[in-house]
């Protein structure tokens, strides 16, 4: 008898485990071993917020068990978005739109009052009912990038082995982005697969709808954002894996032959003369950047400087492009002596964060090779100049950022500066 009752508890225990795992909203035991995490919690929205925002404010609701957008949006408002910030990670939900329905699932999604929408930074999984869309909007047609599982106006998809379930139905799909490596899933089947940042990729984002958002797709991490492009729509089981991200990797900014690797913005003249890096004024002596293509987080950098001319430089980093020459972010300056060269100082803000002491001024060499070192990790950014220490600072709003690294030439200056000997190491 009592192996009876307890073949029977089994049985029962059993059944309620299989329950669970059918239930929405929930993640199994496993998938909690695994390191999943839901990123809604079937009730309320609970970690979500309006993008560059504080609340939640524009009609999103729950409706039995599903966050519903409301399908008030439009192109330039209706967004939401994670509390969180994500970098490398599986990304998994199900959604359901209505008869031409328009949506989307954006990812590394930069919030500041310069970026008005967020896909201007954020790469996006288009989600619409392509045929009911061109049947609402008829003459109207989509772009094929445009369509259902495109990476937005990047990547096609396989549409040989795409599997779309009836409008009006559940579909799932993922996301992986993988240090780089992307994969986008419909109903367990892959259909878009790309490496980011390659020069393929910088390719077609210069030629394509992104060729004037400068900053679209480069950052390593950022909110998850959920689209209501005037259509309501419904999303559930949304649930994320973050993966590694691999540290220690050792960068050559510059390959001392040409400047691959690098963006010019605003007004400026850049060229490689014997293995050198050379930034200097443009005819019009306004501002003007040298921009890695990449953003760098958190990092150790070393690098040599030697001015030629008595202008004002400076390095950037955290930062990003506004427009054709305006820079949002901080500067370890690059400067001739007494004017605080490896002090840190943020544009379009808050000023000097940390100048160096007056009798540090004569560690700078002049008219002779100095090197600069720039380690910034967190919310901590440290400054040494031919091996001597600068600046020791602590600043959250540094360490909540991300961007470019970057070369300036400062206005109305006679500038000249040669750079060699760029050694990153990402932490």
């Amino acid at each position: 008898m009592k192996k009876i009752v307890s073949i029977a508890l089994m049985v029962s225990a059993m059944v309620c485990m299989v329950s669970s795992c059918q239930k929405n909203n929930c993640l199994t035991r496993a998938e909690q071993a695994d390191g999943w995490q839901l990123l809604f919690n079937g009730e309320d929205l609970t970690g979500w917020r309006d993008f560059n925002g504080t609340e939640l404010t524009n009609g999103w609701t729950v409706v039995d068990g599903c966050i519903q957008a409301p399908g008030d949006g439009s192109d330039g408002s209706g967004y939401i978005v994670t509390d969180k910030k994500y970098r490398d990670f599986e990304l998994v939900w199900d959604w359901k739109l209505t008869h031409g329905g328009n949506s989307g699932m954006i990812y590394h999604v930069l919030e500041n009052p310069y970026f008005k929408v967020p896909y201007v930074s954020g790469p996006e999984y288009q989600l619409i009912d392509n045929e009911g869309w061109e049947e609402v909007n008829a003459p109207s047609k989509l772009e094929e990038w445009q369509k259902l599982g495109v990476d937005y106006a990047m990547h096609l998809p396989d549409y040989s082995v795409m599997k779309v379930n009836p409008q009006g139905q559940w579909n799932t799909s993922k996301i992986v982005f993988d240090n780089g490596h992307v994969e986008h899933w419909l109903n367990g089947v892959k259909i878009v697969e790309f490496e980011a940042w390659t020069d393929d990729w910088f390719a077609r984002k210069g030629s394509g709808k992104w060729a004037n958002a400068p900053e679209y797709g480069i950052a390593h991490e950022g909110v998850i954002c959920l689209q209501d492009h005037g259509d309501p729509a419904s999303f559930r089981n949304i649930k994320i894996k973050e993966l590694p991200h691999k540290s220690g990797q050792t960068v050559s900014l510059f390959n001392g032959k040409d400047l691959t690797g690098w963006e010019p913005f605003g007004d400026g003249k850049w060229y490689v003369e014997d293995g050198n890096l050379v930034t200097e004024n443009g005819d019009d002596k306004q501002y003007g950047y040298l921009c890695t293509r990449e953003y760098y987080d958190d990092f150790d950098l070393t690098l040599e400087f030697k001015e030629c001319s008595n202008g004002n430089s400076g390095l950037f980093f955290h930062s990003f492009i506004e427009g054709f020459n305006h820079v949002h972010g901080w500067q370890c300056e690059v400067a001739p002596k007494n004017n605080d060269t490896c002090g840190i100082y943020e544009s379009y803000g808050r000023g000097w964060l940390a100048q160096i002491p007056d009798e540090k001024e004569d560690i700078l060499k002049e008219d002779d090779w100095n090197t600069l070192r720039l380690r910034v990790e967190g919310n901590r950014v440290q400054t040494w100049l031919n091996g001597e220490p600068m600046v020791d600072l602590e600043d959250q709003k540094i360490g909540d950022a991300t961007g470019r690294i970057m070369l300036q030439m400062h206005d109305g200056n006679d500038i000249k500066v040669l750079w060699r000997n760029f050694n990153l190491t990402v932490l």
